[in-house]
């Protein structure tokens, strides 16, 4: 029988059938079974005020208390420690995909949230930060093609979703703990809050920053950073956020830390950041290539960047990193979707016809196997003026 209650009715051992009113910007999704009395102080947290239960489904003395609880409606909290199995490519882009969707969402509403110097639920990003890493445990590929599917319009909400990704890989090419590479990905996913601090403006202005400009653009550091102490995150989260613009040298910002003063963690966050930063399409500038954005990571090895982390970086991510461009020696372009034992000859998905100015039918090439092409080097689509949106959508995703 569905019964109406208030929450201070709620009792571990009733099934949630539905929730009714509720204060706040978060949600809660309908249905779920109370565990513990800590599953009703998070309900109150989030403001549930009343409630539908389902008497019909109180647990029962053989019932295991393992059912599910109450989730939020952005993700589910991860249950349990155990490895994703391996999949395809085809088969962990779907999942991705969506993934990519759900993590642009959240970033919005953490951003409208500081915006509005209003709480979030902690739980909403770390749960999701864990399901990233649980894709690069399935496939580290789709997640790594997604990354350069973006839209100029959305940078503040792709770049920490990105970096997240950057991140999960980079920990895991290093043989990190799952627990370290779920909050080294969880610190990416964060990291840029505070810019929605800065005037427009200012954020997205096309020219060089004057110096008072620049004072008030590095600023969103300490944003982010207070707004974060004033939440449950974890103080060690905290400090490698306020990190990412340190440099080895001292002379980065807010704090001027210096050498190893600054944890690997951060340094593992400028790294990713700097990189994403590069390569990103922006309203005003085509994002540059992978292998451009390398060299300038490398010439700021070891006086800003750890020259070690760097070298790591380029590594885990290849020579073609996956979801990059390259020009053919057919004189066909083609997206890299997987990486091969040898790094210079990964899965393309050939597509265009440079010398013919048109699109292909898709097809792929292990270049390990087809001999008879080769990748040329690595381009842009600006280039060629052609839309890889619209071709990874039609051709790429499922």
């Amino acid at each position: 029988m569905i019964k109406k209650i208030k929450i201070d009715q709620l009792t571990p051992g009733m099934f949630v059938h539905q929730i009714l009113e509720q204060d706040g910007a978060l949600t809660v999704k309908s249905q779920g079974r109370v565990t513990s009395a800590d599953v009703v102080k998070t309900l109150k947290k989030r403001g549930v005020k009343t409630l539908a239960i389902d008497t019909d489904k109180n647990f029962d003395a053989g019932e295991s208390a393992q059912e599910a609880v109450p989730e939020t409606t952005q993700t589910a909290q991860i249950k349990n420690n155990a490895k994703p199995k391996k999949v395809t490519l085809t088969n962990e882009l779907n999942r991705a995909s969506k993934l990519h969707v759900q993590g642009k969402a959240i970033q919005k509403l953490l951003l409208a949230n500081l915006q509005k110097e209003t709480p979030f639920d902690a739980s909403i990003p770390k749960a999701f930060s864990n399901k990233l890493v649980e894709s690069v445990d399935r496939n580290p590929d789709a997640l790594l093609c997604l990354t350069k599917i973006r839209e100029k319009d959305d940078y503040l909400l792709e770049h920490s979703l990105n970096v997240a990704i950057l991140l999960a890989n980079f920990g895991k090419f290093l043989g990190m703990s799952e627990e370290d590479v779920q909050d080294l990905s969880y610190a990416g996913f964060l990291h840029d809050l505070g810019k929605i601090k800065i005037p427009d403006e200012i954020l997205h202005k096309p020219g060089r920053l004057t110096d008072s400009e620049m004072e008030i653009m590095k600023g969103h550091v300490k944003h982010g950073v207070d707004y974060l102490k004033s939440t449950d995150i974890a103080a060690p989260l905290i400090k490698t956020i306020s990190e990412h613009h340190e440099r080895l040298d001292g002379l980065g910002y807010p704090a001027g830390t210096k050498g190893n003063a600054i944890s690997k963690a951060g340094r593992m966050l400028a790294i990713a950041d700097m990189y994403d930063a590069l390569t990103a399409d922006r309203v005003y500038k085509s994002g540059m290539s992978s292998q451009k954005a390398f060299s300038i990571l490398m010439n700021d090895a070891p006086t800003r960047l750890d020259q070690t982390l760097v070298q790591q970086f380029i590594k885990c991510l290849g020579v073609y990193p996956v979801g990059s461009l390259v020009l053919l020696s057919n004189d066909r372009l083609g997206m890299v979707l997987e990486q091969r034992d040898s790094p210079l000859t990964p899965l393309v998905k050939e597509f265009f016809s440079v010398r013919n100015n048109h699109y292909l039918p898709p097809r792929d090439i292990d270049l390990a196997l087809d001999k008879t092409v080769s990748i040329a080097k690595v381009v842009i689509a600006s280039d060629y003026n052609i839309d890889v949106n619209s071709f990874f959508e039609r051709s790429v995703a499922p």
